[in-house]
């Protein structure tokens, strides 16, 4: 077999994924900006309002979840490896940046399934009904995806201090969630509102949701899963396109 081929790539990103997953996905960021703010901010807007219902405030918590935990450590750890020279390190391997970005991806994707499903199962236990359970879950691997590859398009910019990463994946993700029916249902937001809501994938992957739980849709469900496997697939691409040309910069 060719140790450069296609399989043996992917076996290392794989490697690189268990990496990142036993090293990096037990910090304190992780644990404040991928689980504890969303909860933080859906439990500040219920005690704010009483007029939507458990469903539509659920549906915005695992749409929030699930973003921040699959964009929690990715956009870090580049920085990180950058900072502590183990990027060069790897780097110097067989390895190619397409698998070094996939690997990071791997890691942030299997992260943000794992505790979106914990945050489905809380609404259940609230006595919430499943509706259409094989929709969301395959809708929760597509959209943790694409989440990871914003992730990583975050740690496109060559430099190796973390914390400029975090704030401007900070001032990118929290405006996002305020456009993408979150805390606002679609159909009361004004044009502009709209408008700006349609270029965000949460958008489509929160409406998902709430079609699972409560069978309303905003969009048309094929209109959902086709807008977030195109943002996948454009994310993805251009992630490891940008990676591979900045990468030299970051040595």
């Amino acid at each position: 077999m060719n140790p450069s081929g296609f399989p043996e790539q992917v076996r290392r990103a794989w490697a690189i994924a268990k990496k990142d997953i036993r090293i990096y996905y037990i910090k304190g960021p992780v644990l404040i900006f991928g689980v504890f703010m969303p909860l933080f901010m859906f439990l500040a807007f219920l005690m704010g309002t009483r007029q939507l219902p458990l469903s539509f405030l659920i549906s915005g918590l695992v749409g929030m979840t699930l973003f921040f935990t699959a964009t929690a450590v990715s956009p870090a750890i580049f920085p990180w490896e950058g900072q502590a020279k183990t990027l060069e390190r790897l780097a110097s391997c067989p390895v190619t940046v397409e698998a070094i970005v996939f690997g990071d991806m791997i890691a942030s994707t299997l992260f943000g399934i794992g505790i979106t499903i914990i945050t489905v199962i809380i609404g259940l236990a609230l006595g919430l009904s499943l509706l259409h359970g094989i929709t969301l879950l395959f809708a929760i691997l597509l959209a943790a995806c694409c989440f990871s590859a914003i992730g990583m398009l975050l740690a496109v910019p060559p430099t190796n201090v973390p914390s400029n990463i975090m704030m401007l994946s900070s001032l990118i993700k929290f405006p996002l969630i305020f456009i993408s029916g979150i805390f606002v249902p679609l159909e009361q937001m004004p044009a502009w509102g709209l408008v700006l809501s349609v270029f965000s994938p949460l958008t489509y992957f929160t409406d998902i949701v709430r079609y699972s739980f409560t069978g309303i849709h905003f969009f048309a469900v094929w209109i959902d899963i086709a807008a977030l496997a195109v943002f996948t697939l454009v994310f993805t691409v251009g992630t490891m396109y940008l990676h591979k040309r900045t990468m030299p910069k970051r040595m």
